[in-house]
């Protein structure tokens, strides 16, 4: 799977439950990555390994039942907080940080997070280079996480690029992933700033079309329009239309069929066309299930 953000997480859960560990590999977006607080923070491995761990927060991001008495503490001492991290996501993102300060790729550092959170299944980073996602808004860039919750996501979208995306390769466990995959599949996840990445790396793309396996895209739309976050904006500023059509214009030439909602006729690849609303674990597996059984019929 690539995913990134909610939407691709939640399909995540449902594939581990449908096939199992051993048969999964997330492909996460490290576009959002941040250094804050003194420690390297993966908000889309994370949030893929805090769903496959079970241990997501209700709020949808952070791990539940979390304490903040290090947040508390900093504003207390009159330092910037803007970016809340709970005390056991603080810690994983410190064992993150010193597998870095070692010396260790960004893979194997986020690999000691998957297995400290007791997490199934394999989360691996887009690539171990730098390559951060900055926004351009009231005519000024900023870095996509103070874009985000700074600003809201609220000024319009001027602009989008993934700074240091040319000089990021595949890493050669996400190249394996892929060469070896029954099927591939896209998440629901916003098509520009949480798949668009991914597709950026360089060789990425290439490595897609080569594989054996089929490419379905699952839809980040519900009726139309997206179940969470500033997707729309982002997709008005990439010049994608709303819906199905979205993913199907930015994934152009590299899907063999979609899963989606609703959907043109005469759409250049099949359309499997389902409720693909995942607010339960059972929804999460039906679409899983689903997704699978197409991806083998188009194989």
């Amino acid at each position: 799977m690539l995913a990134g953000g909610t939407g691709g997480a939640k399909l995540a859960r449902g594939m581990l439950d449908v096939v199992g560990a051993d048969e999964l590999v997330v492909i996460a977006n490290t576009g959002d990555d941040v250094e804050v607080h003194g420690v390297h923070v993966s908000p889309d491995p994370d949030l893929v390994t805090w769903w496959l761990a079970d241990l997501i927060d209700a709020r949808g991001w952070g791990i539940e039942g979390d304490t903040w008495a290090v947040m508390d503490a900093l504003e207390a001492a009159g330092r910037p907080v803007w970016f809340r991290l709970g005390d056991r996501d603080l810690a994983m993102c410190l064992v993150r940080t010193e597998e870095l300060a070692r010396g260790a790729r960004l893979t194997d550092a986020h690999a000691e997070v998957v297995r400290g959170s007791g997490a199934r299944a394999r989360v691996l980073p887009m690539c171990d280079e730098p390559a951060r996602t900055h926004v351009r808004s009231g005519g000024r860039w900023r870095p996509f996480q103070e874009f985000m919750i700074v600003d809201r996501a609220e000024p319009a979208v001027e602009g989008v690029e993934v700074r240091g995306i040319e000089a990021a390769s595949p890493t050669p466990e996400v190249l394996e992933a892929l060469d070896r995959a029954d099927a591939i599949v896209i998440g629901p996840s916003n098509p520009v700033i949480s798949i668009g990445p991914i597709l950026s790396v360089p060789g990425l793309r290439a490595a897609i079309e080569a594989a054996r396996a089929p490419v379905v895209a699952v839809s980040p739309f519900v009726d139309g329009r997206a179940v969470k976050g500033p997707t729309e904006a982002f997709c008005a500023w990439a010049g994608l239309p709303l819906g199905a059509g979205a993913p199907l214009a930015a994934y152009a030439g590299l899907l063999d069929g979609l899963v989606a909602d609703e959907g043109p006729e005469d759409a250049a690849v099949p359309v499997l066309r389902t409720d693909t609303l995942m607010s339960s674990a059972e929804s999460r597996r039906r679409v899983a299930s689903i997704t699978l059984e197409f991806a083998r019929s188009l194989s």
